[in-house]
């Protein structure tokens, strides 16, 4: 089968028994970075040396079919850099070919530096979007933020260190000054820090420049009372974009302060 594994995001010690068992004897690793692995077995103090086989974005596509290929015969251990393979690190791929092909796919679940940040921000975690790495050029940046203004969800980004003021100032100017956010930089390692404030603050902040690994998290946008006929304009423009009825009516009604079977009963009527 196909395993993908967690690995740690900073601090070995969260490696997990599994992860160190399977590492100790898997004979194939399909990995984002084969130095990466090296240096993952080695301060894990795992003897064994399996064949590693490099799978990154720039050429997934096309080792994807080979690696599942191999994991009809005998497991084969996905790992990325850090964290959990898929979520803005290869992999994703690889699990589509597997399933596709029949193969088995199973996960040793463990670090990820999405839930890590979320649960330190000091921000509301029962709803939330991972919205992974900002786009780079500042007009996409732009329009990218815009679009989630109203999003009323917290939402959790990845960045690089060197355009993480950049990245705040544009959050500031779409989302507004004001917005609560988080900056939690190097998790997991010995000099993890959490900066938290308001965008403007933020973006403050970071302006003399970051260094490590950053995750921002940003408040969702708070609901605002908005008539209810404009309201159901919203979800029957959702709806009629594919999404089902009752999200819709579950997604505007939490930025709209309009309950959801009100938004329910209404769309059904203007339909």
């Amino acid at each position: 089968m196909l395993i993908l594994a967690a690995t740690p995001i900073g601090n070995l010690g969260d490696a997990s028994r599994r992860l160190v068992e399977t590492l100790g004897s898997v004979r194939i690793v399909a990995t984002e970075d084969t130095r990466t692995t090296v240096r993952l077995l080695a301060g894990l103090g795992i003897q064994n040396r399996p064949r590693l086989i490099a799978l990154h974005d720039h050429n997934e596509k096309e080792r994807a079919a080979e690696v599942v290929a191999l994991a009809r015969d005998e497991d084969v251990l996905m790992l990325s850099d850090a964290g959990m393979p898929t979520v803005s690190d290869p992999g994703y791929g690889l699990v589509a070919e597997a399933i596709a092909q029949g193969v088995d796919v199973t996960v040793i679940p463990g670090p990820s530096a999405v839930p890590t940040a979320l649960a330190l921000s000091g921000l509301p975690t029962d709803r939330f979007a991972f919205e992974g790495f900002a786009p780079r050029k500042p007009g996409e940046r732009r329009t990218a933020f815009a679009a989630l203004a109203a999003e009323p969800r917290t939402m959790v980004f990845f960045e690089a260190p060197t355009r993480v003021a950049a990245t705040l100032e544009a959050m500031a100017e779409a989302f507004g000054a004001d917005r609560r956010a988080a900056v939690c930089r190097e998790l997991t390692k010995l000099h993890e820090e959490v900066a938290r404030g308001t965008l403007a603050e933020l973006a403050e902040w970071a302006a003399p420049g970051v260094r490590g690994e950053c995750v921002i998290v940003v408040a969702g946008a708070a609901a605002r009372r908005v008539p209810l006929e404009d309201a159901v304009s919203q979800v029957l423009e959702r709806a009629s974009a594919g999404e089902r009825l009752k999200d819709a009516c579950a997604a505007v009604a939490s930025a709209t302060e309009h309950s959801s079977r009100d938004l329910y009963q209404a769309a059904l009527a203007a339909r």
